[in-house]
């Protein structure tokens, strides 16, 4: 087996569930406030990884930028999730959320100057097309 497989299959169960649990706190308390938790339960992890590596973080000044926007822009989004989740079908709000590699690979073809085959590209028309039936 593959060493990233196990990783990518720990990533999918885990956000599995990241997707469902916020249609249930949002039952209870309202975006803002789960949100809140939310980052509660992240800084837990988060000091499990900093002991993980001896509290001492690599310190690369790029590194540390990309990280900290990956971190506004995670949570950001999540906010954004939470407020749909409150108010729509949690079925057809995660499926949408979930196809964000759209932009993903948008920004790695345009900055990063990846390049996509037929087929790959064939796909995206059909992750574009999921767009439109699940929004309809």
């Amino acid at each position: 087996m593959e060493s990233w497989f196990l990783w990518t299959i720990l990533s999918l169960v885990t956000f599995g569930f990241w997707g469902f649990f916020p249609k249930l706190a949002v039952q209870y308390i309202n975006p803002q406030s789960a949100l809140i938790y939310q980052v509660l339960g992240g800084m837990f992890v988060g000091a499990m990884a900093l002991a993980l590596i001896g509290f001492r973080p690599q310190t690369q000044p790029m590194g540390i930028l990309f990280a900290l926007l990956t971190g506004i822009t995670g949570v950001l989004g999540t906010l954004f999730y939470y407020a749909a989740a409150s108010r729509g079908q949690i079925s057809i709000v995660v499926s949408l959320t979930a196809l964000y590699p759209l932009i993903t690979i948008l920004l790695a073809i345009l900055f990063l100057h990846e390049t996509l085959n037929l087929r790959q590209m064939v796909g995206l028309c059909f992750a574009i097309g999921a767009i439109v039936l699940l929004a309809a």
